[in-house]
């Protein structure tokens, strides 16, 4: 695969994605506008920001999800990191950084984005840049066991609604979005 690909599968991604939060689409919109203007915006090398892939990995129960303990930022985060050549797409990078730092086989990814998020950050650059995170939803398979990568100080399930304290908007946000959406297709199921 090649970078061409991963921008087109990201600007499809974000596209196609329908949210009813309009901070989210604001984003949406904003990003959309960066990977027009930037046709290596997937690639960590685009200094000015570049598109990252983020999981939220639940267990099978959907109450609970895995979180690690970033080395260099110090604080619980979700699983992810940067796309690389060989991912298909934008999707299929956030699945292989998934069971890269959690070491669970058998994972499975919700084919719609979750959420959106854009945060600062000196990365393996070196220089101040922006991380442009598309953010989806993994189910672990029941039973599943974790290993901790050496991307990793410590790797733990926690609470979907009650995350370690300290955590920041984007995952606050995307834990949030994805129990609102669980609700709702409860409540879709139950009717």
């Amino acid at each position: 695969m090649t970078a061409e690909s991963l921008h087109a599968s990201a600007v499809d991604l974000l596209t196609a994605w329908q949210t009813s939060d309009p901070g989210q689409d604001t984003l949406r919109h904003a990003v959309l506008s960066f990977l027009a203007a930037r046709p290596d915006a997937c690639l960590r090398s685009c200094v000015p920001g570049h598109i990252t892939a983020s999981a939220l990995v639940l267990d099978h129960t959907g109450t609970q999800t895995l979180l690690t303990l970033h080395p260099r930022f110090g604080r619980w985060l979700q699983l992810g990191g940067h796309c690389e050549e060989t991912d298909v797409d934008v999707r299929a990078a956030a699945l292989r950084e998934a069971t890269e730092e959690s070491g669970i086989t058998g994972l499975r990814i919700d084919p719609q984005l979750a959420a959106l998020h854009v945060h600062p950050v000196t990365c393996s650059l070196g220089v101040p840049t922006r991380h442009l995170d598309l953010q989806f939803v993994v189910r672990a398979p029941a039973n599943a066991e974790i290993a901790c990568s050496d991307e990793s100080l410590d790797l733990r399930w926690w609470p979907v609604a009650a995350l370690p304290e300290g955590t920041d908007f984007g995952l606050q946000q995307l834990a949030e979005t994805t129990l609102s959406a669980a609700k709702s297709t409860e409540s879709r199921q139950k009717a």
